[in-house]
């Protein structure tokens, strides 16, 4: 059996009170309502929640990330959405800045992030650069004095309505693709940064995700992240660690779900006997346990990995792509167990549902997730 340490386990310990008993009794009525859980994200930022793995330093938690998957499944098994704002503001803006950053950008943004005083957000997509990352049409001009002037519009930016911070990308030269890429810190006072469509979403609905807008956005010089024209290694190695934290996000999915489930089925009586005592039950149950177990491994392995620094695309990708695929499994089965009960509002199962179908699509979709994988086992 493989067993976290005393210190990992009393991080999860807190995650886990924190989650139940101040973020699930509000989940449901807040997927109702489509409301930011500002309250919530405020507590994160002073347990230390959301720059779990930056350095003491700069105002963080100094933890493994390791830490952070355990502590971040736990958030998400109370509510997705409040997860995702956690682990967009961890692994997508404090993880680049910490890793790419000059010691100035870490000063001033971080002490910021880690927090929770300024929310981050990344803003990588675009409505024709998805899956294809390096298609970036944002442009950068690099202007007389050093700065650059961004124009064009980003989509699917979570936490895009609520982040002061934003790690973004643009190209010098939209003909060169990836090989003019740059990556950028901005804030959302800068001159030219509008928040545009707000989006009705099928699930994590309290996380509010939007287009941004870049209006002859001018960057400063000094908040080029890394190297000009490096920016897509920035963004490749930025998703590695995001992968991870979605692979945590759909564990706390999936654990939800078959506790759910496992419940409904104890007291619920057909035929005169509890669901626990149908073979075709069992099975379901049998078959949500083992692959969250398995999906929880990988996500470990991945973290681990991560923390020692060592190459982990392909362990990060299949985390991502074994748990999100494993959340959906297990929201679906989740579901059928409850029956009619599950297609229904009134019962946690029907959000889990939709919350759970998101996974398989940010950070890279399952199809792209099994192209890296191929090519890691390959060599390519």
């Amino acid at each position: 059996m493989f067993e976290l340490p005393e210190d990992i386990q009393e991080i999860q310990r807190l995650a886990r009170d924190f989650a139940r008993s101040e973020i699930l009794p509000g989940a449901m009525e807040r997927d109702r309502t489509h409301s930011f859980p500002a309250e919530q994200v405020a507590k994160l930022g002073e347990m230390g929640f959301l720059g779990m793995f930056v350095p003491e330093a700069y105002g963080g938690a100094g933890m493994s990330i390791l830490s952070y998957v355990v502590a971040l499944e736990e958030i998400c098994y109370a509510d997705a959405g409040v997860g995702v704002v956690m682990s967009v503001n961890n692994s997508l803006v404090c993880w680049p800045i910490l890793n790419f950053g000059t010691e100035d950008q870490k000063q001033k943004y971080l002490t910021q992030l880690a927090p929770g005083t300024k929310l981050g957000c990344y803003a990588l997509t675009e409505p024709n650069a998805g899956s294809d990352a390096g298609a970036q049409r944002t442009k950068a001009v690099k202007q007389a004095d050093g700065s650059y002037a961004l124009t064009g519009t980003k989509m699917w930016i979570t936490n895009g309505p609520n982040a002061g911070i934003c790690v973004t990308y643009a190209n010098l030269d939209p003909e060169q693709r990836h090989r003019a890429v740059c990556a950028f810190i901005c804030e959302s006072d800068y001159p030219g940064f509008a928040v545009g469509k707000v989006e009705e979403k099928l699930g994590i609905a309290c996380s509010q995700t939007s287009e941004l807008i870049f209006d002859n956005m001018v960057v400063p010089a000094e908040n080029l992240l890394h190297k000009e024209r490096d920016g897509f290694k920035v963004a490749m190695a930025t998703l590695d660690g995001g992968r991870i934290g979605i692979a945590a996000q759909a564990l706390g999915i999936a654990q939800r779900s078959l506790d759910l489930a496992v419940a409904h089925a104890k007291q619920r009586v057909t035929f005169g006997k509890p669901l626990t005592d149908k073979q075709a039950i069992q099975w379901m149950i049998a078959d949500m346990a083992t692959r969250i177990e398995a999906a929880r491994l990988l996500t470990w392995k991945a973290a681990v990995l991560k923390d020692k620094g060592e190459r982990a695309s392909g362990a990060a990708s299949m985390a991502k792509l074994y748990a999100s695929e494993c959340a959906n499994y297990c929201a679906d089965k989740a579901l059928q167990i409850h029956g009619g009960y599950g297609y229904s509002k009134e019962y946690e199962v029907e959000r889990l549902y939709r919350d759970a179908r998101i996974t398989t699509l940010y950070e890279g979709t399952s199809e792209i997730q099994r192209i890296v994988i191929a090519k890691d086992v390959i060599g390519a």
